[in-house]
């Protein structure tokens, strides 16, 4: 059987006492598929009672991305045929991502290259979070006619301020420095030092605490990424995104005359308005929420969205024809009604998300 016929879009190796995952899909940036959620999700069971498994690395192939997202393509032809059918991705990528949520030993995602959508699922909801100075970092799914899922709605408001809030909405793009002072990242490792890190970790005795192991191990590695252009902005986001109405924001936006504000509110402008306010909704009346809790109102949300034209467009427009230009409907922020952005959020009464 020749190489390619062998390939596996990720792998599971026990090397030492660490449980080493590493994502190998990277002709289409090692974005996930329903098999590979289910595959994790299976291996991380297994290796929370293994005693053997101190540690779990997880890494992606290639220099270009650690994790794009979820295979959202996929999910929209699926979704086209079958809406309600088509959810089972989300059933099994959330299953997972609790997994990890409540992963009973250190759980370490090695980031290099882009990681947006469902990369931050696999990364941030675990407990340490390295990226090297090649880090892109997104919630894109405003931009799709989506909402940011994955336990978005616990992560980005653990944010500093109204920082989530404002990532959420307009799907911004964070470095190294960004990412740490969201909260995404917890060290900076530069790309040239993570492959030495990973052999530390696996040749490392683990005789006490591991999670104090992995702390001493990391920052002997560890560096400075520098200052955060999203700190930066900090006052300016907290003043801007301070309502809750997405709607009252881009009017201040708008009336701000800062080039941050007007370039905000260009960005703003291209995304879907019904996952705006959805998004809006989501994240401000769920604060405190926990990552299961999360997943949950989630689950609601994107299958209502399965069932509305905006992110079929919105993925046609970015993935398919590409030609950034969706036709979202209804077609500005004063066209969604109440009505519409509370069906989201609605029980699906049988088919509620569990977990078992």
């Amino acid at each position: 059987m020749n190489d390619k016929a062998e390939k596996r879009d990720v792998t599971f190796t026990v090397e030492g006492p660490v449980g080493r995952i590493h994502l190998n899909k990277p002709e289409t940036l090692n974005s996930l598929t329903r098999d590979m959620c289910r595959q994790m999700h299976v291996h991380l069971s297994e290796w929370a009672d293994n005693d053997v498994v101190r540690i779990v690395v997880i890494t992606g192939e290639g220099d270009r991305a650690f994790c794009a997202g979820g295979d959202v393509r996929a999910v929209t032809e699926a979704g086209r045929e079958d809406p309600v059918g088509a959810r089972v991705f989300f059933s099994d990528e959330y299953a997972m991502d609790l997994a990890i949520a409540e992963f009973p030993k250190p759980y370490i995602s090695l980031i290099d290259g882009i990681v947006m959508g469902g990369g931050l699922g696999i990364s941030v909801n675990g407990a340490y979070r390295v990226v090297s100075e090649h880090v892109m970092a997104a919630m894109p799914e405003t931009g799709i006619g989506l909402l940011p899922d994955v336990g978005a709605t616990a992560f980005l408001n653990d944010c500093p301020g109204r920082v989530g809030l404002y990532l959420g909405l307009t799907g911004a793009r964070l470095d190294a420095a960004d990412t740490i002072f969201a909260g995404f990242a917890t060290h900076f490792v530069p790309r040239d030092r993570q492959e030495n890190l990973l052999e530390t970790l696996i040749d490392a005795d683990y005789l006490g605490d591991d999670h104090d192991t992995v702390d001493g191990i990391i920052e002997r590695f560890a560096g400075d990424p520098g200052p955060s252009k999203l700190s930066g902005l900090r006052k300016d986001i907290d003043r801007l995104f301070a309502p809750d109405d997405v709607g009252e924001i881009v009017a201040r936006l708008n009336a701000d005359g800062s080039d941050f504000a007007a370039k905000t509110a260009e960005v703003i402008g291209r995304m879907s308005p019904t996952s705006l306010k959805i998004t809006a909704k989501q994240l401000t009346e769920n604060r405190e929420i926990s990552v299961r809790d999360a997943l949950i109102l989630e689950y609601r949300m994107v299958s209502r969205t399965l069932q509305h034209h905006d992110f079929y467009e919105g993925v046609r427009a970015a993935l398919v024809d590409k030609d950034r230009n969706p036709q979202w409907d209804p077609p500005s922020l004063d066209g969604v009604s109440p009505a519409l952005v509370d069906a989201h959020f609605a029980s699906l009464g049988d088919g509620e998300l569990t977990f078992g």
